[in-house]
């Protein structure tokens, strides 16, 4: 039962976020080069945030475990 419903709330939401980049599609069929560069960098340059950031946690614990390990001994 609780996959059927997680895979119904994933469906959902993969449409639903389909649809929120009709404007992104128009630009880059619109053939128009440097406009679909310019949107093809931005979408990296914000991508690149979130995996900053879940790095530096994954950094953070790594040090911290570590310190406590140093601790203990």
């Amino acid at each position: 039962m609780k996959n059927r419903v997680l895979f119904f709330i994933f469906l959902v939401i993969s449409n639903l976020l389909y649809t929120q980049c009709a404007m992104c599609k128009a630009v880059v069929e619109g053939g128009n080069e440097p406009m679909a560069e310019a949107v093809n960098d931005g979408i990296t340059y914000l991508m690149i945030f979130p995996y900053i950031l879940v790095g530096l946690l994954f950094f953070a614990l790594y040090k911290y475990r570590k310190k406590l390990k140093m601790q203990e001994s």
